[in-house]
């Protein structure tokens, strides 16, 4: 079944009495090179020589879908509409790869859900994979669940994360630390990933059209805190808080950008030990937050909390 066709995906919507839901950011891809190219994307990211599983969130009429089934081993589908259910079942009939779960992938206990899930072939050396066209009014919440749902302290078990967003998004997710678009989830996510833009995707491939141009977007995990700033504690324990306590400092930082850090922090640290760490950090004392990078963060939170 073509499942980017726009008349078999009307077909479809209208057999089973749907319509894409606003409340849910329903846009539904209808231009088949783009999910193509999206799940080749995502399937480059992984190992190659091993046994592969990739988590979609949110798979629609699975027009994506369908491309995973053929470039991975396992595909499980999580999805909260539950009048696409039946649709995804006869849409994906042909792939005894595909699984299809009802649940809100932001209700989901993560680690439990990828242990039931992928845990066998975890333990066989494979690896797991995400991949979505998400829904722009949810797209930070669930890129940050899949990075804060797992500890500080212990390695993301993903091989990288392949998403659809809001290309203004996509430049946010992307940012260098100075940039325009630099903020609290180029931060966040520096620290335990590298974030690049793929490729753009016009308005013309969805249906409907949204107002917006999209872009895909490869986060790949790296090897976490002590990459990025390898003075972090070693002790597992003192990392779990040494990453609290950076995650925190970005939130105060973002949260106030427009005032200096020393400013910012002053609600948890005094004004004259923020500055004494920044000139220790090489900083100017009236610099702000959205011109640290992510290891300037974990560098200043370390003095700090001493």
């Amino acid at each position: 079944m073509e499942l980017c066709s726009m008349s078999v995906v009307r077909g479809l919507l209208d057999k089973y009495g749907l319509a894409p839901k606003k409340g849910f950011g329903q846009n539904f891809l209808v231009n088949a090179a783009i999910p193509e190219r999206i799940a080749a994307c995502s399937r480059e990211f992984a190992p190659g020589d091993r046994p592969s599983g990739v988590l979609e969130i949110g798979p629609g009429v699975g027009a994506l879908t369908q491309y995973l089934a053929r470039e991975y081993d396992r595909v499980v589908c999580v999805e909260i509409d539950r009048g696409l259910i039946p649709l995804l079942g006869e849409a994906l009939a042909e792939y005894g790869n595909v699984t299809v779960v009802e649940a809100d992938f932001m209700e989901l206990d993560l680690p439990a859900f990828i242990g039931e899930r992928f845990g066998d072939l975890i333990e066989a050396g494979g690896s797991v994979s995400v991949c979505a066209n998400l829904p722009y009014y949810i797209t930070t919440p669930v890129i940050m669940k899949l990075v804060e749902g797992f500890p500080a302290n212990e390695p993301l078990p993903f091989a990288a994360f392949t998403v659809m967003v809001q290309l203004e998004v996509a430049r946010r997710l992307a940012a260098p630390a100075g940039s325009a678009d630099y903020g609290s989830i180029s931060a966040s996510l520096a620290l335990r990933c590298r974030t690049e833009k793929l490729f753009d995707v016009a308005p013309g491939n969805f249906l409907p059209a949204p107002k917006v141009s999209s872009a895909v977007v490869g986060i790949v995990p790296h090897g976490g805190i002590r990459e990025v700033y390898p003075d972090a504690p070693a002790d597992p324990e003192a990392l779990l808080r040494f990453g609290t306590r950076v995650g925190d400092m970005i939130g105060l930082a973002f949260g106030q950008r427009r005032k200096t850090l020393v400013n910012a922090l002053s609600g948890q640290y005094p004004k004259e030990k923020t500055a004494e760490a920044l000139r220790s950090c090489g900083l100017r004392e009236d610099i702000r937050g959205e011109k640290l990078s992510a290891e300037d963060f974990c560098h200043l939170a370390d003095l700090l909390g001493r």
